[in-house]
């Protein structure tokens, strides 16, 4: 997904069970949607708790905060009330809409293991390990506006940069 692109609209379930829809989300003004490899890792932990402290930035500019990664609602649910996140976390368990937006990565990996167990006569799935979670999807944030155009889109492997990014370029446009 890139600047100018139209984002696709999207049903997943938030940590507390509730679904949300990036149609419903932006109709209370932009949405800065941020991806995250892991719930509970450290550097996900820093990204995500950065988020939450500038949300009276982001609200003062009428945007929203959403989080959004592979892990289960349970997962979501312990991390948002370990942290005390005042904006939805959205679990994208299958992965499909990281498809969607294109930061899903690790299907190499995926794709390679799969063939040597057929090689070696086993057909079994693979597992989810903890290297393919954190090698789930890149860390990417979105700003998307009202018409669900992406008008920003921050790649870093770096904690703050993408609430500070957002928020410069949420200023910026005010």
């Amino acid at each position: 997904m890139r600047t100018g692109e139209t984002a696709p609209d999207f049903r997943l379930p938030d940590h507390t069970g509730t679904i949300r829809s990036l149609s419903e989300l932006l109709d209370r003004g932009p949405v800065v949607l941020f991806f995250y490899p892991a719930a509970s890792s450290p550097i996900c932990t820093a990204e995500a708790c950065h988020f939450r402290d500038l949300g009276r930035a982001f609200e003062s500019l009428g945007a929203q905060r959403v989080g959004i990664s592979t892990d289960t609602t349970d997962k979501q649910s312990h991390f948002a009330l370990q942290r005390s996140f005042d904006y939805p976390l959205l679990a994208d368990s299958d992965g499909s809409v990281a498809e969607q937006f294109g930061v899903r990565r690790g299907g190499w990996l995926m794709r390679r293991r799969r063939r040597k167990d057929f090689d070696r006569g086993r057909t079994h799935a693979v597992k989810r390990g903890i290297l393919r979670q954190l090698l789930s999807v890149k860390r990417t944030t979105f700003v998307i506006d009202r018409n669900r155009v992406v008008r920003l889109v921050v790649t870093s492997e770096r904690s703050n940069v993408h609430a500070d990014k957002s928020l410069d370029y949420l200023r910026y446009l005010s």
